[in-house]
């Protein structure tokens, strides 16, 4: 398509250019805007009506004025450029070289909106992941496949767990190539270093793609971050046969980026001041991942956002909630005690955890141990409140028993180092030798066989 070139703009307001007298310009289109120095800015049609178009401008519009600026509707929307050469690269969040080394020579060059996956060819995610933290891996398990977002707050270490994720990650009993694609928006220059070094240290960056984004970068470009890496991991996985994990962090910056444009165009506003839209721009990330039947790749997507004042009922959270197949969240009480990482195992779910986990698959006793130590540690939690008030010298022998099962079921099966990655099978047995501070007829969750089996006593149940 020819680009066309116009002269009359309208009106300017933050990011936001209204150019008036066009015509066959499509939505989301990509535009260049050459100021009337011979400086270039670039955006993308936001709005189309008639006799109008609403232009998102990606740079900051300092200097920008309505006079002298010459438009250009390019006739193509905002692409990737893609090949196998972009695996171990760092790009900002417009697919731009942040690593100092030169662009990446495209196989192809990908529209960054994607393509929806036809529902009807989806396969079920039903493959274990193992990401080397107990906590996920034994009570809240991630399969391929699947979208499993992080709750946080402000000041927890989602940082460090999502790198150590991102170094740990693999599918078990599983040859094919697995690859990392790793978004940051909004995070400042010190975290992105910290991502880069620690790839770096742990050689995890040759499998690796970062695009990030950093908190002086304009706000526009958070809005694109996200979907170039999905663009990336659809590449690599539906293309190239890859397992893809994606990582992207922070949401609630991208939520908060998305606020500010809703305020510029003017928008009636949802809950909070989020756009009403919110909903449906969260779905049009989160359900790009998935398996495709009769694909080998896959792509396997962990969201990490933090919650504004640590509230799980706020939006950008709860329409998570709605879109993916569970959460896992970091508690701030355990994160003040000392225990990496602050997994909160009672609120934290994994939907897809039956078909993922069992015999051929992780262990067979895997789904009911689980079920064990998740009943063992709530009674645990209750008694441990129960104490707070009434006292310990309350409290009978089974209840002591419970409170201290609970304080080492945080010390020894939720806390482990920070480059600590434990093997399914280590995770299980952590479980099982925990549970000996459980008599046995306690133990209702679990059959008698696993008992002997995997908890060595040779007591029946009563």
């Amino acid at each position: 398509m020819r680009a066309k070139e116009y002269t009359t703009v309208k009106e300017l307001t933050g990011p936001l250019m209204l150019v008036d007298k066009v015509s066959d310009v499509a939505y989301q289109e990509l535009v260049e805007i050459e100021l009337y120095n011979g400086e270039r800015r670039r955006g993308r049609v936001l709005e189309v009506t008639s006799e109008a178009a609403l232009v998102q401008l990606f740079e900051r519009a300092t200097e920008l004025g309505v006079k002298g600026a010459q438009i250009k509707f390019l006739g193509k929307g905002i692409q990737l450029g893609v090949s196998g050469d972009i695996l171990g690269r760092v790009f900002d969040g417009w697919g731009r070289p942040r690593d100092g080394a030169p662009p990446i020579i495209a196989e192809e060059r990908l529209d960054i909106e994607g393509r929806p996956i036809n529902p009807e060819a989806r396969a079920y995610p039903d493959e274990f992941i193992q990401t080397g933290i107990s906590a996920i891996d034994g009570l809240n398990t991630l399969s391929r496949g699947q979208k499993l977002p992080i709750f946080s707050g402000a000041g927890l270490p989602h940082i460090q767990v999502a790198a150590q994720i991102a170094r740990q990650a693999r599918v078990l009993g599983k040859e094919e190539e697995f690859g990392v694609v790793f978004a940051a928006m909004g995070i400042t220059f010190e975290e992105a270093n910290f991502f880069v070094s620690d790839f770096e240290r742990s050689g995890a960056i040759e499998k690796t793609t970062l695009f990030l984004n950093l908190a002086d970068d304009p706000v526009i470009e958070r809005i694109s971050t996200p979907r170039m890496a999905l663009t990336c991991a659809e590449y690599l996985a539906f293309e190239k046969g890859m397992h893809i994990l994606v990582i992207l962090i922070d949401m609630t910056n991208y939520a908060e980026a998305l606020r500010e444009l809703s305020a510029a165009r003017r928008e009636v506003p949802g809950r909070r001041g989020y756009p009403g839209y919110l909903y449906t721009d969260l779905a049009s990330i989160y359900e790009r991942a998935g398996r495709i039947k009769e694909k080998e790749g896959s792509i396997t997507l962990i969201p990490i956002l933090t919650m504004p004042d640590d509230d799980k009922t706020h939006p950008i959270p709860d329409l998570t909630g709605y879109i993916t197949e569970g959460q896992i969240i970091l508690q701030r009480n355990l994160h003040q005690k000392g225990i990496y990482p602050p997994i909160s195992v009672l609120p934290s779910l994994s939907r897809l955890m039956d078909e993922g986990v069992g015999e051929d698959k992780t262990r067979e006793d895997h789904r009911e141990l689980s079920n064990q130590l998740y009943a063992a540690y709530a009674q645990g939690m209750e008694i441990r409140e129960l104490a707070l008030v009434m006292g310990e010298a309350t409290l009978s022998e089974m209840d002591k028993k419970y409170l201290r099962f609970a304080d080492e079921f945080e010390q020894e099966f939720v806390s482990q180092a920070e480059n600590e990655n434990r093997e399914i099978e280590e995770t299980l047995d952590i479980g099982w030798n925990l549970l000996k501070m459980i008599p046995t007829p306690e133990l209702k969750r679990v059959r008698d066989e696993f008992i002997k089996k995997y908890g060595n006593r040779e007591e029946p149940k009563e």
